[in-house]
């Protein structure tokens, strides 16, 4: 196969294109199945069979840091131990990094935020993930691939590559203005039901937009133009828009859609609900 020539990934490509372009000495493919109500079942599925040179990233181990009496559930890693594990893992700053996962992107969506965040631009989530490379015969392999440890050189702190993010207190202060878009599922959203966190409900202002509504039946991205058009029905394009979840984890295929539909002005509420409800003080919208 050969290399991508010009440009980059930035936002989503397809298996096509992934099967077409991709290069192993200038690619690196990350698998990121992950289940919440099982947290050993993603890398199970990766041991079973996964695309071939994807390597594993799990979500609580290697994309977020431990959880603290104050944070949320998934809480951001620290950037220099993921760099490390970048390098480790091939990746440069040229790198060509595409992730996958099973759930329409719901959890590749994490690193492409983070990655992004950390301004790596050359980053895409793979349309319908690792089902539509089954369904398109795509082949799988059980072997792990053991790449030879590289330097990633990237040097930015983070936030320098439009991904601001907002704490839990600077939230409370600009709660009266900020234009707020919770991802969970409309019955989590109302608090009819919450299988996770210890409280239900949502935060008062928050519109509710399912991260699910920006695919289709199949499970794959709708158009960009169609995304465009649904999310400047929800809110000023032309403003910020912070974006949360549960645990700041779905939020970021929130934001995917947008940044593919050509919309910017994403900010991630990285503590999201399972944050905002550890201090009692913070209002909550009546269940």
């Amino acid at each position: 196969m050969r290399a991508r020539e010009v440009g980059m990934y930035r936002t989503l490509l397809s298996v096509d294109a992934l099967q077409k372009d991709y290069s192993p000495q200038a690619w690196v493919i990350f698998d990121c199945r992950f289940d919440l109500a099982d947290v050993t079942k993603g890398h199970q599925l990766y041991k079973e069979g996964h695309i071939p040179a994807a390597q594993f990233m799990d979500l609580e181990q290697d994309l977020s840091s431990p959880v603290t009496p104050t944070t949320g559930r998934h809480p951001l890693p620290d950037l220099e131990q993921l760099k490390d594990k970048l390098g480790r893992a091939g990746v440069t700053a040229n790198t060509q990094v595409i992730a996958y996962d099973d759930c329409g992107g719901a959890m590749a969506a994490r690193l492409w935020w983070l990655l992004r965040f950390i301004g790596h631009e050359a980053v895409a989530v793979l349309e319908g993930g690792y089902p539509a490379w089954i369904q398109q015969c795509g082949e799988v392999t059980t072997n792990v691939l053991l790449p030879v440890k590289t330097v990633y050189q990237e040097n930015i702190v983070g936030g320098n590559d439009g991904m601001p993010v907002i704490s839990s207190e600077e939230l409370q202060r600009q709660l009266a203005s900020v234009q707020l878009v919770d991802a969970r599922a409309t019955p989590r959203f109302k608090g009819e039901v919450e299988p996770i966190d210890s409280v239900a409900g949502h935060i008062p202002g928050a519109l509710n937009r399912p991260f699910q509504d920006n695919l289709t039946v199949s499970g794959v991205f709708k158009p960009a133009e169609e995304l465009a058009e649904e999310w400047s029905l929800l809110v000023n394009t032309d403003l910020p828009v912070v974006h949360m979840c549960g645990s700041g984890v779905t939020a970021c295929l929130n934001i995917l859609a947008m940044a593919h539909a050509g919309l910017g002005n994403s900010v991630l509420y990285v503590g999201s609900w399972s944050e905002w409800i550890q201090d009692k003080s913070r209002p909550i919208a009546p269940v």
